[in-house]
């Protein structure tokens, strides 16, 4: 297709995308799941999993080959925009006494599933047709375990914006765990994928390039944004401009390094300046991209998604074993580090369910390791499923666990002053 042919085949797109989208969020949220979640199902809807399968022809006219990379490209500036946002809101519900707690829970979080996933792999080779040829057995097993050990932290940060939990402890601790067990994600990730091709300096490149950018960042980044943002007599449209042109130059070094575009937008996040200027701008940056831009992104990975490899009975239950791992060793093991840490079981159970959602970021590992040939279209589904389930959980679980709880405070006060609950 020219040029002249993809721009309203792209406006079609997005527009069929935007109210599907709308749809399923509407339906969604009567299951009291959070948009995000809405927004990552019409994605695998929209898929050959049921519009491609139902209406073949029409799909591949709605979302012709030619346009898959704009829809991620478009994709990119949402998740920006939304990991930009993330790292302001971080910022302002940052506690200094949770460091030592977040480390805990995030090293549980990373190593147990990590471990889950290597295990299950390698007991899956020979048994189950998820493996590429020509990948080693061991990065095939590596990448799975780098994807369960993965937490969904734009997911996760929206979701705790939206349930109003971001000034709470577990809200906070969450927040602050997610975004460790993230940055050392993909630092494994960027491992594997230089194992895969035999390059080692791949991870050099993704470590090195991550001090760099920290470092250049904090010393000289946050003092340019305060002149950008505090600097009297700038126009709003000139902050912005500013802003957005800084945002995304992080975005550019963070995903030429391997860590990948969003990860600099959260870092740009954390050094914006605070005060009513910066809230306009980050106000700005979040309205009109994260409603657009990052549906094009589920989109995107529905359309690589197939969810008809589940005939195949092996791969359907190396698929169970995968989410029955994946939420035992984030759930489990991040509930089990907290406790250890010491912060009391309704805090701990919460961090673990929050933790436990993969959606977003793991779907980005997934294309990532599809576009480098280390991961099958069979394994690209299960661990959709995986996300799926670990992500649309979340919400549920929260409102049981605050029923729950405040059904226990009802029947003790009932037990200290009986007058209190009757008639």
């Amino acid at each position: 297709m020219t040029p002249v042919e993809l721009a309203p085949a792209f406006f079609a797109a997005v527009v069929v995308i935007l109210l599907t989208c709308r749809a399923v969020v509407a339906v969604s949220g009567r299951f009291g799941q959070p948009p995000v979640v809405g927004e990552m199902i019409a994605g695998v809807l929209l898929g050959p999993s049921l519009f491609g399968l139902v209406a073949p022809a029409a799909s591949d006219a709605v979302f012709p080959a030619e346009l898959k990379p704009v829809l991620y490209v478009a994709g990119q500036i949402g998740l920006v925009a939304l990991m930009f946002h993330a790292g302001y809101e971080f910022r302002a519900h940052a506690n200094r006494g949770l460091a030592g707690t977040a480390m805990a829970v995030s090293a549980a979080g990373v190593t147990i599933p990590l471990a889950l996933g290597v295990s299950l792999a390698l007991a899956a080779h020979g048994r189950v047709d998820i493996f590429v040829d020509g990948v080693s057995v061991w990065v095939t097993a590596a990448f799975v375990g780098v994807a369960l050990a993965i937490t969904a932290f734009p997911m996760l940060a929206r979701i705790i914006t939206e349930r109003g939990l971001a000034g709470t402890r577990f809200g906070s601790l969450s927040l602050a765990s997610g975004a460790t067990d993230d940055a050392v994600a993909w630092i494994l990730l960027a491992g594997v994928l230089s194992a895969a091709s035999g390059r080692p300096s791949k991870v050099l490149t993704a470590v090195g390039g991550s001090l760099l950018f920290v470092a250049v960042l904090f010393l000289v980044g946050r003092r340019l944004l305060a002149r950008i943002v505090e600097r009297p007599g700038l126009r709003d449209d000139t902050r912005l401009l500013g802003t957005v042109a800084v945002l995304f130059c992080a975005a550019w070094f963070t995903d030429i390094i391997g860590l990948y575009a969003v990860f600099g937008a959260f870092c740009v996040g954390m050094a914006m300046p605070r005060g009513e200027a910066a809230e306009r701008v980050v106000r700005t940056t979040q309205s009109v991209t994260q409603v657009v831009f990052v549906p094009m992104f589920f989109t995107y990975s529905g359309l690589n998604t197939r969810f008809d490899v589940f005939a195949d009975p092996g791969v359907l239950l190396f698929g169970a074993a995968a989410v029955v791992l994946a939420v035992v060793g984030k759930f489990g093991g991040c509930w089990a580090a907290a406790r250890l840490r010491r912060e009391p079981p309704a805090v701990a159970v919460r961090v673990g369910a929050l933790m436990n959602a993969r959606g977003l970021m793991q779907l980005i590992a997934l294309n990532i390791g599809l576009s480098a040939g280390i991961v099958s279209e069979s394994l690209f589904s299960v661990l959709v499923l995986v996300a799926l389930v670990t992500t649309v959980m979340t919400a549920p679980v929260l409102s049981w666990l605050d029923r729950r709880d405040a059904t226990r405070a009802q029947t003790h006060t009932a037990m200290i002053d009986p007058q209190l609950t009757g008639p």
